[in-house]
């Protein structure tokens, strides 16, 4: 028995969206559907519906009258196994820009963030926002909050131009070590939405960040939003020898949330 038409148009839309965000069509167009029918092996009705499901997914790709199918948006990876920050990790393949929308000491932090920077909430600390732009686009939405010692290092430099990260580095005069991130699909709630020009309800990454020193001492708890049509989060992970795993502990997800309504 046959595969049910839904399943097959799945299938092949899973493959046409990974070779799209390989950049396996460079000059942007898609062959139409017979030569993708030819290629994948599917028949025509099944290509089409998969073209469909990739439209109605978001701004990946579009019909247009005389041309095709092309692509909307480029799609940039941003690798999950290394601690960059997004103009580093961007480097050669598109321009980032800073909008700081707020940068601030507080004289207090939430608890449920201090007990993430393991500081008592009264010593207060720094809180930044800042929306990234990818090449006259709007990218994320990223919100700090930092330690007081090293926070207030960094309101002193550029945030207009650099990545927080390497600012933490030279403020605290030691590289960052490592960071604890979890990752959720969430959707745009209407101020981010607007932030980063897209639908209310549009899909998003949530993505909450631990950094810590190499001292294991954690200075800065994230909370981002990343427009998940453009941008893909990769990894490559290698599975250890045969052992006995031991689980982590769970990643607590209070993380620095946008700044009205806090306390202090």
């Amino acid at each position: 028995m046959g595969r049910p038409r839904a399943e097959r148009a799945r299938q092949l839309a899973d493959v046409l969206r990974q070779q799209i965000t390989d950049g396996g069509f460079a000059d942007g167009a898609l062959p139409d559907e017979r030569v993708l029918g030819r290629r994948f092996g599917a028949s025509r009705n099944a290509v089409r519906d998969a073209l469909a499901l990739l439209r109605r997914e978001g701004r990946l790709i579009m019909r247009r009258r005389g041309v095709g199918i092309t692509v909307v948006l480029s799609k940039y990876g941003h690798g999950l196994d290394r601690l960059t920050g997004l103009a580093e990790e961007l480097t050669g393949r598109g321009t980032v820009t800073n909008e700081v929308r707020a940068a601030e000491e507080v004289p207090r932090l939430p608890a449920a963030i201090a007990t993430r920077l393991d500081v008592p909430d009264e010593t207060g600390g720094v809180y930044v926002e800042r929306l990234r732009w990818l090449d006259g686009l709007p990218l994320s939405l990223d919100t700090s909050c930092l330690t007081a010692d090293v926070g207030r290092a960094v309101l002193a430099g550029d945030l207009v131009r650099r990545d927080v990260f390497g600012l933490i580095e030279e403020a605290a005069g030691v590289p960052l070590g490592r960071a604890e991130v979890a990752v959720h699909a969430v959707t745009a709630d209407p101020d981010t939405a607007a932030l980063l020009r897209i639908e209310p309800g549009a899909a998003v990454f949530a993505l909450e960040r631990l950094t810590r020193l190499t001292d294991g001492r954690p200075v800065d708890a994230e909370s981002i939003r990343v427009r998940a049509d453009r941008m893909t989060l990769r990894a490559t992970l290698h599975r250890a020898g045969t052992r006995t795993t031991v689980w982590p502990a769970p990643v607590r997800t209070a993380t620095c949330e946008r700044r009205p309504g806090w306390p202090g």
